[in-house]
């Protein structure tokens, strides 16, 4: 009798195509909320980086002159009215940063929700809304998790559809805010077919330009009602800089014709600081040390990572790689020593000692679950051969989209891991953390990941078979996913479930909708809803349940427990 498992049910998958959702998804209409910003706060208001008793407070004055200084008052109530101010102060601000303000609304109480706004030259901005951090006893702690929010590759409804909410204790956006290219770069001729091109019209690399990149992306009106909705917790992937950022450099970084990189990062780093709701450097502290944990009553600890400016190794490039591999003994070397060199690094030793410290803080205060934002893919997840799949003009196609489309299809029969930039190509530095987090017993693992596109759920194994939690995988705001359907001459969606199939450790996958994670935690289980935009290329578009899937808690570990919403081909591989 032949026996079927998970990896050889759907050998067929190409030929048989990927089944949609056995039950259609119920669909609801939107359109996209109109903007209400103001002529002197034309960027909205935004809030951020909130513990429990303060929050960051910004906006953004846009002036009549560029030489003169403004002076900004703010103030934070516990209504809408206005009526019982619990905060304010003043701020000065002028062109030394951008004309924006950032104000420390601090002496609030915990877990509780505010109004805040600001004034200048008589004009009265947009009101937002903000919440501290729960203290104490907490039944449920509520987030939406959002990742790669490219600005001419489609209309933000994701976001459309986060300031719709009044449930949530914060927004994670968990990199890629904004995008670093040209008009004749990434997603340039979907933004020129949409009146969506970047500016400036090049690549951005100086202080001005991170600015004016940074304003346009707080142009858009389903960005500013989100900000205007909901706290952000915000860490950076690579874009906010350049592509695959790291320590000493970014793949999109030529210093022949760029310039020097630590100064380009020096410009990006501080348009960012003084763009986005976080708290500027402690005295002392590398701005590039953006990571921070966030205690959530008695039910969780948040930490934030930071693995790309501060420790980060360069990454392997498939087409430097795939020329080297010329035997099984090359194949075996690269595998079980090169990517396993223990001086590769990702988060570096000062953070971990950091994560340490949150992590026993967390154990002390018994606390059942570890939340961790995280950029890029921590799961193993080894590629699938391609080669039988793809045909030469299929390819060719590839290759007018990525330089290194060719390499990673040769790269793909090796039996080696799929994304060298994520942590499968620093597997040293991944164990590392899981040590970390056994010798502190930080329980109840949920890792959130961006920086793919791509709907994920994965299991999180260490090297020695211990199974430390899972990992959920958000989908961008607007940028494409490799696993969409049309993806490799319509291939994508096949893709995804050859992946699917070829390793154990991915549950789900899935590139076929843009979205955010709705992830719900109380102290006995936690669920993540997939919610997903049908369109991006309209501010009008329908908006549904994509999956869902219950984590539990067994053996002090974060497990799936069920899924919601998925093919037969995909609960079959789940």
């Amino acid at each position: 009798m032949a026996i079927f498992t998970r990896r050889t049910a759907l050998h067929t998958a190409l030929l048989g195509g990927a089944a949609a959702c056995a039950t259609k998804p119920k669909m609801t209409s939107f359109t996209a909320l109109a903007s209400g910003a103001t002529d002197m706060f034309q960027h909205g208001v935004a809030s951020g980086d909130p513990d429990a008793t303060s929050v960051i407070l910004w906006t953004r004055i846009t002036p009549q002159s560029a030489d003169s200084n403004i002076q900004v008052s703010w103030e934070a109530a516990s209504d809408a009215d206005f009526s019982s101010i619990s905060a304010s102060g003043m701020v000065t601000t002028g062109a030394d940063r951008d004309f924006t303000v950032k104000a420390v609304a601090s002496g609030l109480k915990p877990g509780q929700q505010y109004y805040y706004r600001f004034s200048a030259a008589g004009t009265t901005s947009a009101i937002g809304r903000t919440r501290t951090l729960p203290a104490g006893e907490v039944d449920a702690v509520r987030f939406a998790i959002v990742s790669c929010s490219n600005y001419p590759f489609g209309y933000f409804n994701v976001y459309d559809q986060i300031a719709r909410r009044d449930d949530l204790h914060a927004v994670l956006h968990l990199g890629d805010y904004i995008y670093e290219y040209g008009p004749d770069g990434y997603g340039g001729d979907v933004g020129a077919a949409l009146g969506r091109s970047h500016l400036p019209a090049k690549e951005i690399t100086q202080l001005s330009e991170y600015r004016q990149r940074h304003a346009q992306y707080k142009s858009d009106t389903s960005a500013q009602a989100m900000h205007a909705a909901h706290p952000m917790i915000a860490i950076w992937d690579d874009h906010e800089t350049s592509n695959d950022a790291w320590k000493e450099g970014a793949e999109n970084h030529q210093p022949e014709n760029e310039g020097n990189w630590s100064a380009r990062r020096a410009a990006a780093l501080q348009a960012y600081y003084e763009w986005m709701p976080v708290r500027e450097p402690n005295a002392g502290r590398p701005r590039e040390a953006l990571f921070k944990a966030y205690s959530f009553g008695d039910i969780l600890t948040l930490t934030a990572l930071e693995t790309r400016l501060m420790a980060r190794s360069r990454q392997f490039e498939y087409d430097e790689i795939v020329p080297s591999l010329k035997s099984p003994a090359d194949i075996a070397n690269f595998r079980d020593n090169i990517l396993w060199d223990g001086s590769r690094e990702m988060m570096g030793q000062a953070q971990l000692d950091y994560m340490r410290k949150a992590f026993e803080k967390s154990r002390a205060e018994k606390q059942p679950w570890r939340l961790i934002a995280n950029q890029v893919i921590m799961a193993d997840v080894t590629a699938p051969d391609l080669n039988p799949h793809v045909s030469e003009e299929e390819l060719v196609a590839l290759e007018q989209q990525w330089d290194q489309a060719r390499a990673f299809v040769a790269f793909s029969k090796l039996g080696l891991p799929a994304n060298l930039d994520a942590w499968d190509g620093y597997p040293a530095a991944r164990e590392r953390f899981y040590d970390l987090a056994k010798e502190t017993a930080a329980e109840g693992m949920i890792v959130l990941t961006g920086d793919t596109h791509t709907w994920w759920a994965n299991d999180l194994t260490a090297r020695d078979g211990a199974h430390m939690g899972v990992e959920l995988g958000v989908a961008s705001v607007t940028s494409p996913s490799p696993y969409r359907p049309e993806f490799l001459g319509g291939k994508g969606a096949a893709y995804s479930l050859l992946t699917n199939q070829k390793n154990k450790s991915v549950r789900y996958l899935s590139g076929s909708s843009h979205g955010y994670i709705e992830l719900e935690v109380r102290h006995d289980g936690a669920k993540g809803r997939f919610m997903a935009v049908d369109r991006i290329d309209s501010p009008t578009y329908n908006a549904f349940q994509q999956a869902a899937f219950k984590i539990e808690k067994r053996r002090g570990a974060a497990h799936f427990d069920a899924a919601k919403g998925v093919s037969f081909k995909e609960q079959w591989l789940f």
